[in-house]
């Protein structure tokens, strides 16, 4: 893993602003593959992080009933090996990463917010992985295996643009005040590109 941020030193309420900022960036992942395989209801995930971003502005913080949100949520994870599609695998992590962000606001002691990270920086690696595979077997198609290095994947772009973010939030949010101004920044500094963690374009 190339992005280790220290997560101990930031709020709660920073912790949960990261996450929630990290997964407007892989929500677009989500939309393209339920539009493609038509499954799951992308518009529960889109919901549940407008709840989040509720209760992260605290002069009008909303209740959240974790356990109600968690078994609609478990409803939309897709399932690997039911579909012959490589974009099931970011739509996993984004539910994965609400999941484990669901259940860090229950528990701030757990891995949660920490494993929002990582499964953001998980999708890239793994969509930039595949590219590098695909790049080569066009230009070599006699190599029977073809290995890619740690160290191309985390020279690629798209990488090198999810571990600028990741810092850049993380920056940010360190010194941040706790209420929706900041919120506001954070979601316009991830979304300034227009395009999800994986480049794919935000459609409106």
């Amino acid at each position: 893993m190339a992005i280790n941020l220290p997560f101990k030193k930031l709020s709660q309420w920073q912790q949960v602003a990261f996450c929630a900022a990290l997964l407007e960036r892989m929500l677009p992942n989500y939309q393209m593959f339920a539009e493609h395989v038509e499954f799951g209801n992308f518009k529960v995930l889109r919901n549940q992080l407008d709840l989040v971003w509720q209760w992260l502005d605290k002069a009008n913080r909303c209740k959240i009933n974790y356990d109600a949100q968690i078994n609609k949520l478990e409803e939309q994870v897709p399932d690997p090996d039911a579909f012959d599609f490589l974009g099931v695998f970011p739509a996993l992590d984004c539910t994965m990463a609400l999941m484990s962000l669901f259940q860090a606001m229950q528990d701030p002691e757990s891995d949660g917010f920490v494993n929002v990270g990582k499964l953001s920086e998980n999708s890239v690696s793994y969509y930039v992985e595949l590219s590098l595979a695909e790049e080569l077997d066009a230009t070599t198609p006699n190599e029977d295996e073809i290995e890619i290095s740690p160290e191309q994947i985390t020279e690629h772009p798209l990488m090198q643009w999810e571990i600028a973010t990741q810092n850049e939030l993380f920056d940010f949010l360190s010194t941040a005040s706790e209420n929706k101004a900041s919120c506001i920044k954070a979601k316009a500094l991830v979304l300034e590109e227009g395009l999800s963690n994986l480049g794919i374009e935000i459609s409106a």
